[in-house]
């Protein structure tokens, strides 16, 4: 160790090995913490999930099999719930409704959210603006959108009177009150207000195909659409399965909107399988059915998740060229 004591003289000093500081600090008690491994630093969150989420799913699956009220003893009834649930044609129906809702908000939001995403991606220089505006309706609450359009489908409403002053009195309706079109009023509020989401996630993937490759394809005679189809899809693949999967789920689980605009009415035709789970655990004490419907409700989600991503998998990976 060299240390300048004067300007024009210089001393060497030998420190001892033990005097000397390092930046290593000696490991007492064997192994860092650390090393143990990361896992139980998620213990607390993992045991909350178990404990709420998935011990409370296995314990309404089981009671789907009994004949629960909610209070008191129970008897095992096995597939007695099931085999009512699939024999009750109003139950069925609220199955179709379910599916309906499903798909229909699924494929309608995912058109409409790419469209909106392709078109401010790049060119419009309002685009933030138009960006932010599209996804307000995301971050307002389920309830609070469902009042809005409840009173603008409202007979003496805004849609009737814009309807009757542009002379089209004929098409006046009861929107809610319509066993016809009470549904596609829920659709188009559940679309409405989920759009913004889905176009997020279009930008998100948007943003990684490259300017070059789309100016190449140009250039080479591709037109619109071939761009489109040819370069911007295989780009954009994870987001639509994204896109697709959450869509699906939350289409599935539609039940505020339906609870705000129509209360599964009118005459039962608009209940889907999440309302039914409300009516009968919660409103008429069977809750063993009503688990049971819960139970159904949570297979057709799984099945329906599991088939698509399996449909928008990405076929490319796993190749040996």
């Amino acid at each position: 160790m060299t240390v300048t004591i004067e300007k024009d003289t210089t001393r060497t000093l030998t420190v001892p090995p033990k005097a000397r500081r390092t930046s290593q600090r000696p490991v007492r008690g064997g192994k860092p913490l650390i090393s143990y491994g990361q896992w139980w630093w998620a213990l607390p969150a993992i045991l909350l999930v178990l404990g709420v989420q998935y011990a409370a799913t296995l314990t309404g699956g089981f009671f789907a099999f009994t004949n629960w009220t909610g209070l008191g003893s129970f008897e095992i009834t096995g597939f007695d719930n099931f085999a009512k649930i699939f024999a009750d044609p109003q139950l069925l129906g609220a199955v179709w409704n379910t599916l309906f809702l499903a798909f229909g908000s699924v494929i309608i939001t995912n058109v409409l959210g790419l469209s909106f995403a392709l078109a401010i991606n790049r060119t419009l220089k309002t685009r933030y603006i138009l960006r932010t505006l599209l996804f307000m309706p995301v971050v307002l609450s389920p309830l609070a959108v469902a009042y809005v359009w409840k009173f603008i489908f409202q007979f003496n409403g805004p849609l009737n009177g814009l309807l009757g002053a542009i002379g089209l009195e004929s098409l006046q309706k009861t929107w809610l009150a319509d066993p016809t079109w009470s549904i596609w009023a829920i659709l188009i509020t559940v679309v409405w207000q989920q759009t913004g989401f889905t176009m997020v996630i279009y930008l998100a993937g948007l943003a990684s195909v490259p300017v070059e490759v789309e100016e190449a394809a140009a250039l080479d005679g591709a037109g619109v659409w071939g761009r489109f189809w040819n370069v911007v899809v295989p780009a954009i693949r994870p987001s639509i399965a994204i896109a697709t999967t959450l869509g699906l789920i939350q289409g599935l689980r539609i039940f505020d909107q339906i609870l705000a605009l129509t209360g599964g009415g009118p005459a039962g035709a608009t209940e889907t399988l999440a309302t039914e789970v409300y009516k009968n655990a919660f409103s008429l004490g069977q809750f063993g059915f009503g688990s049971a419907l819960a139970l159904v409700l949570t297979v057709i989600i799984l099945a329906f998740a599991i088939l698509q991503q399996y449909v928008t998998r990405d076929r490319e990976v796993g190749k040996v060229s």
